[in-house]
């Protein structure tokens, strides 16, 4: 019997050491009183996560095209006699030679009456 009596001082012993700190403690907290009617079915309401972030790779990005530029063509100018060719130089007509020469031999042209005019071969 005096083993369960010193068990009991000193459990009342504890108790009143922690009541002594803590009665400061839950005598200045304000009481807060609520009323609230809950209807309960068993079912706990569905808890909401938020979704989660989505990542949305970043825009293709094609580079402009470089600007174009209209380079005008070159001034026309007639083509350079052919060099397979030689020329017959009969005064005002030029006309190409049936007959491969030597240079400065002579040769003809006909004009437009059908006519011969000689001169000589380029």
């Amino acid at each position: 019997m005096i083993a369960l009596l010193r068990r009991l001082g000193r459990s009342l012993a504890v108790t009143a050491v922690g009541a002594v700190f803590l009665a400061p403690l839950v005598a200045a907290a304000p009481a807060q009183a609520r009323v609230g009617v809950v209807f309960g079915f068993g079912v706990a309401p569905p808890v909401y996560y938020p979704p989660p972030p989505v990542y949305y790779p970043p825009p293709v990005y094609y580079a402009p095209p470089p600007p174009v530029a209209y380079v005008p063509p070159p001034p026309y100018a007639a083509p350079p006699p052919s060099p397979t060719g030689q020329s017959c130089y009969a005064g005002p007509i030029v006309c190409p030679m049936e007959r491969l020469g030597a240079p400065g031999r002579t040769c003809w042209c006909t004009d437009t009456a059908g006519r011969r005019i000689y001169g000589s071969a380029s």
